[in-house]
């Protein structure tokens, strides 16, 4: 990359900055979320008493990526758990490492909060990420069943 990549932590001042990846990162996954939902999400990932977070990776002044992190207990581990819920890089960026260095990025953040685990799912179609995955993380083998309520 021309530019050095910096991640940091989303603040109220970049919602222009976020919202065109959030929506395509919707775009990737063939979904539409409600914007009623995104407001809420937008508000929850700023609010330091929830669970969630969000980093985006910039290029320059170019918001390039973006992660989305909830953390969670575990009857397993006294350190909460880690979801990487949502990991998206801006197409003319792909294959530069911005997602393996978005992913690290939650490694580190995610130790120094005491969680004992970064779990995270992707679709099984998603190829070029598993990819990344494959080099960066393990497999668990466990395959996710879900039912919508309401």
């Amino acid at each position: 990359m021309s530019t050095e990549l910096h991640i940091r932590a989303v603040s109220a001042a970049d919602h222009a900055a976020w919202l065109p990846l959030w929506l395509g990162y919707q775009a990737f996954y063939k979904t539409t979320i409600a914007e009623a939902t995104s407001a809420v999400t937008w508000q929850r990932l700023l609010d330091p008493a929830e669970p969630m977070a969000a980093y985006l990776a910039w290029q320059g002044d170019e918001a390039v990526g973006l992660v989305h992190t909830v953390y969670h207990r575990s009857c397993w581990t006294v350190g909460d758990y880690c979801y990487l819920q949502d990991l998206y890089v801006a197409e003319g960026v792909r294959g530069r490492g911005v997602g393996r260095r978005l992913i690290e990025h939650v490694y580190r953040q995610a130790a120094a909060d005491g969680c004992s685990r970064v779990h995270w799912l992707t679709h099984e179609t998603n190829r070029d990420a598993m990819q990344l995955y494959d080099r960066i993380a393990e497999r668990s083998g466990f395959v996710q069943y879900r039912r919508l309520l309401g």
